[in-house]
């Protein structure tokens, strides 16, 4: 097939007249029969490098998908642009696996989504020797690899059933991947390093805020009354989804509903349903919710406690803004988290203790930096950034950068000399001389480092402490109090540095009309109601065919339509997003809100 044919059936089946980033690339790999691994970030359109492909090629392309969820969005959306697509499921009814595998074996089928634990068994297996396999797409490609930080061992029973299709190409995709985990990835997939196409990691549309957590019920508050969109709020336990949950719907009249694993399997299935069929609703979950959820108008992410790494924060994120407009991430960490994160390492493998430590050491520079967000979470993954990106807290609104070296001797001195058993409330104390009993009977009174802070010094005590405990550099005893930590000692010695970052002391009035620039105004930021009428329309016709609005059109397909103001299918069909089958279902309708107005 041609390039112009290629672009012609892009056109035809998604509605697209070009492809964006690296898409062009991986199709045409796949199209020649090359195996490849694509790194593309979360709302590049990874989906489409295989989708596309195989409504070209003869045969069925097998899509090897780790969650349902994900696998019957992906259902739906290719429902909509009149793909042929069936999924085998623990999910799935007897009919529907039945009806799945008699298109497959007769040919019917463009796509088949399996989970990697089918995949491996020996009656898959069987019943790919049955008709023509056209490619293997693997999704979430990072979880067959030990050196990411989502392993699943039933990725690695994978190689094996590939490679008995030798001419069939094989195409793995991840969004979050380190230059070690590739390698790996190429590995175990048997992949030749010539196959790697890397599309670059940044999301330039979602902002980056990081905060300390003080009252995380105002501030996410604070969030959802300007992202008016659909949102996710990610927990660390469920007890905290319950809390949040709660809490969240009572303070912003917004529906919010919970999600985590010890929820009747039925109620999670319906608040998911209703998260991703919702325009405005917040989900409050632990981070196994949205893994599956392919939803592109997430309108902010937010985590009230630490993430588990960088590479999860950066996919968790991701979440947020699929679709290009603008989004935020809003992080709210807190020492504790730091300090529970380290105790937890303990019970890793040994062999993992060191590079989970190093992930958490990345977290910890992310949270604590004074400089760019984006521009450190990018060179993480490998890449050279610009020093400044203009769309995060820092960039923004830059912090005050204090030199707090000779406080943090003071501090990891006055903790040794205390017994390395006392909280922060009782090194204080001790450092700014309070007259305190407690202090007097240990006989704390009589150290060197009683009173020694005074001034502005002691205002930076707090935060300098949250610094140290991201670090690493103190560390939680068995019962609350503080130790040193693994680089305390060069601190001591003058060996290394400790540079914290201050907020900017902000005036809420101005704040909130910044932030309101900044986020565009919402998703009709010109107020049009043509645009509105076009979204009533959506919704009616989502809730008739039973599929989330964005299924039918996305956002910024309505306000391509809003702007153009087509007159005729012909000009209809010239819209993004608008691609043959969806012209035919809706195009008329589209049309006739469009003439009203």
């Amino acid at each position: 097939m041609t390039a112009p044919d290629i672009l012609e059936t892009l056109h035809t089946t998604f509605g697209f007249s070009s492809f964006r980033g690296v898409q062009d690339r991986v199709v045409d790999r796949v199209l020649a029969g090359q195996s490849t691994l694509a790194v593309m970030p979360t709302g590049a359109g990874k989906s489409l490098t295989y989708q596309l492909p195989a409504v070209i090629l003869p045969g069925t392309c097998v899509v090897i998908s780790p969650l349902i969820a994900l696998m019957h969005d992906q259902l739906r959306g290719a429902a909509a642009n009149g793909i042929r697509a069936a999924s085998l499921t623990s999910a799935d009814g007897e009919e529907s696996r039945e009806r799945a595998i008699a298109a497959f074996r007769g040919g019917e089928l463009d796509l088949l989504y399996v989970a990697p634990e089918r995949a491996s068994q020996a009656h898959f297996r069987e019943l790919l020797s049955k008709a023509e396999v056209s490619l293997f797409a693997i999704d979430e490609a990072h979880c067959v690899s030990e050196w990411g930080h989502d392993f699943r061992p039933d990725y690695r029973l994978l190689r094996p059933l590939m490679d008995s299709y030798a001419d069939v190409p094989r195409l793995a995709l991840t969004a979050t991947a380190d230059a070690h985990t590739r390698a790996d990835i190429l590995a175990q997939l048997g992949i030749g390093e010539d196959g790697l196409i890397v599309a670059g990691f940044d999301r330039p549309n979602i902002r980056y805020n990081v905060r300390h957590r003080d009252n995380p019920v105002r501030q996410l508050t604070a969030l959802m009354a300007e992202q008016p969109g659909p949102g996710i709020v990610y927990a660390p336990t469920r007890k905290k989804v319950e809390d949040l949950a709660q809490k969240l719907a009572a303070a912003t009249g917004r529906p919010v509903l919970p999600y985590h694993a010890g929820l009747d399997p039925q109620v999670r299935a319906a608040n998911q349903s209703a998260f991703v069929a919702s325009e405005d609703m917040v989900i409050v979950a632990t981070v196994a919710f949205g893994m599956g959820i392919d939803k592109p108008d997430v309108r902010f992410v937010a985590h009230a406690g630490v993430p588990k790494s960088i590479e999860g924060y950066y996919q968790e994120t991701g979440r947020a803004g699929r679709d290009g407009d603008a989004s935020v991430a809003l992080m709210l960490w807190a020492a504790d988290d730091f300090a529970r994160a380290r105790q937890r390492l303990a019970e890793v493998e040994a062999h993992r203790r060191d590079g989970e430590r190093k992930r958490l050491d990345a977290l910890a520079l992310l949270v604590e930096t004074a400089g760019c967000r984006r521009a450190l979470l990018l060179r993480h993954f490998g890449e050279d950034p610009p020093q400044s990106c203009g769309n995060c807290d820092n960039c923004l609104d830059a912090p005050g950068v204090v030199d707090a070296s000779e406080l943090a001797r003071k501090v990891l001195s006055a903790v040794y000399r205390t017994g390395q058993s006392f909280g922060f409330g009782h090194i204080e104390k001790v450092l700014i001389g309070a007259n305190d009993e407690r202090i007097a009977a240990r006989g704390h009174d009589q150290l060197s480092v009683f009173g020694i802070v005074g001034g502005d010094e002691a205002a930076l005590l707090r935060p300098l402490v949250r610094a140290l405990q991201a670090r690493g550099s103190l560390l939680p005893t068995e019962h609350g109090g503080l130790m040193l930590g693994s680089d305390a000692r060069a601190i001591l010695k003058g060996e290394d540095s400790v540079l914290i970052a201050l907020p900017p002391k902000r005036d809420p009035a101005s704040g909130r009309k910044a932030r309101r620039e900044r986020s565009g105004g919402g998703v009709n930021p010109l107020g049009d109601p043509l645009f509105e009428a076009l979204r009533d329309l959506r919704r009616d016709l989502a809730a008739e065919a039973g599929v989330p609005p964005y299924v039918v059109f996305h956002d910024s397909t309505l306000r391509e339509m809003a702007q153009a103001r087509p007159g005729d299918l012909a000009a209809l069909g010239e819209i993004t997003g608008v691609g043959a089958r969806k012209l035919e279902a809706y195009g008329e309708a589209f049309l006739g809100v469009i003439r009203q107005h």
